[in-house]
């Protein structure tokens, strides 16, 4: 097997921790659903960081639940939270649907964290499953440290201005908790919010949700609503194949892969230039990678260290040091992976799998490993081009040599030089002595007892 070839399946056993992500991470597109009117509850899903996809998904969501003059609109929700601008613009969406929007904190053991918190205040009805936690909604930069002071106050008070006026109808003690979630970063259980009337319900899954709703008095753009819910008809409105898509590039699982993928094909294109197929692989996955990491809170030592770590990799395959440098490749490998998004101050939502990071730098490794030995095994292999592969060969004389003639060996004919000037009849096997440019010097080939035949 050729270095280009064990590239090529390095590059293929690291997509096959890619595909089962992405698979686990796909979900049916929903088609339209044949109930129309009052009777109906769109049902919508969105898990991860808040991403321009999220946004999309909740547009189209409700945008749907408008034209088929739905009963209401559950946006399932768990999140860590994500950037301020898309978190207003979500809120514009929710605010300004004609059907009432309840956003639920759902499944049990989700969360509304940070900007997730507005986005719960923003729904017309706000309720939390069992076991789910809502608060520490404190901003933070876009790679999870901490902002300056002045701009930390300016939005800290936009913030809570915001969550005042969404829960202005809501109990003093409920204002008050808003906005310490806002400025001490305080979180609460499911219990605790609705103690305080933070939320309004608490419910195990939609179907419960739905029975409490049941008379339940919103205010939306058309005024005053009193839902109806008792026999209404659950309609899931799963995001679009391209939404899903981009919502998963947003897993930092999901960008490690492609990162660490798109760095070693471009290294391999530009160590083994003149092929395409690296290239193309390591310029989309890159691309693909460079979505989460505008979304994602990155650090950036982490890729400098990936980057390093494949060039120790392609520095000792291209000068061996017996592995000492694809050693320190893998060091600086799962550094990299382990910095890139688990810093300090990062929700371990939004982290890297550490089993991950460890299993894919030892595949790594291993493959490059196996390259660097054949690399040195044929460092001590003697010379097989040129002239010197021309030695020993074997043929057949095509016409006499007298000296000169000319020799079949394999498929091709050469030009031929009788050793010693002598006589080589046709059909005589010989073997090459030597060769003078473009003409090869034979001799007649000898039998097992030494003599010439």
């Amino acid at each position: 097997m050729n270095k280009k070839a064990l590239h090529l399946l390095n590059l293929c056993l690291l997509f096959a921790l890619l595909l089962p992500s992405l698979i686990l991470n796909a979900h049916p597109v929903a088609a339209s659903d044949p109930h129309k009117g009052q009777n109906e509850a769109i049902i919508m899903t969105a898990s991860g960081p808040l991403t321009p996809a999220m946004l999309q998904y909740l547009t189209r969501g409700v945008t749907f639940a408008e034209q088929q003059g739905a009963g209401l609109v559950i946006f399932q929700l768990n999140t860590p939270g994500g950037d301020i601008e898309l978190l207003t613009r979500m809120v514009t969406v929710i605010r300004e649907s004609d059907v009432p929007v309840v956003v639920f904190i759902a499944p049990r053991g989700a969360m509304a964290g940070s900007a997730g918190t507005v986005i719960t205040l923003a729904g017309h009805a706000a309720a939390m499953a069992p076991e789910t936690a809502i608060g520490a909604a404190s901003p933070v930069g876009a790679q999870g440290e901490d902002i300056g002071t002045t701009m930390e106050a300016k939005t800290k008070e936009i913030l809570k201005a915001t969550v005042r006026s969404l829960a202005e109808r809501r109990s003093p003690e409920a204002i008050a908790l808003a906005q310490d979630t806002i400025e001490n970063a305080r979180a609460v259980s499911s219990t605790e919010a609705l103690k305080v009337g933070l939320i309004d319900i608490i419910a195990g899954d939609t179907g419960d949700l739905l029975n409490q709703l049941d008379g339940f008095k919103v205010f939306t753009v058309n005024g005053e609503i009193t839902l109806s819910t008792k026999d209404i008809v659950e309609v899931p409105f799963n995001p679009s194949l391209i939404e899903q898509l981009l919502q998963t590039l947003t897993n930092p699982n999901i960008v490690f892969i492609l990162l660490s993928i798109g760095v070693q094909a471009i290294l391999i294109e530009l160590s083994s230039p003149g092929g395409w197929v690296a290239g193309f692989i390591g310029v989309v996955c890159l691309a693909l990678a460079t979505y989460g990491l505008g979304i994602l809170p990155v650090n950036w030592f982490g890729i400098l260290f990936l980057v390093l770590s494949f060039v120790l990799f392609l520095l000792d395959i291209k000068a061996p040091t017996h592995g000492a440098l694809t050693i320190a490749g893998i060091g600086s490998f799962i550094a990299g992976g382990l910095v890139l998004f688990n810093s300090p101050g990062i929700p371990d939502f939004q982290r890297v799998s550490v089993p991950l990071v460890v299993g894919t730098a030892l595949i790594t490794a291993v493959i490059f490993i196996t390259i660097v030995g054949f690399a040195l095994r044929a460092q001590k292999k003697p010379v097989i081009t040129g002239q010197e592969a021309m030695k020993e060969r074997t043929g057949i004389v095509r016409k006499e040599l007298n000296p000169y003639g000319s020799v079949q060996m394999g498929g091709e004919l050469w030009s031929a030089e009788s050793e010693n000037g002598s006589i080589i009849p046709e059909g005589t096997r010989v073997s090459v002595v030597t060769v003078k440019g473009l003409t090869v010097i034979v001799a007649p080939e000898k039998s097992m007892d030494g003599e010439r035949i």
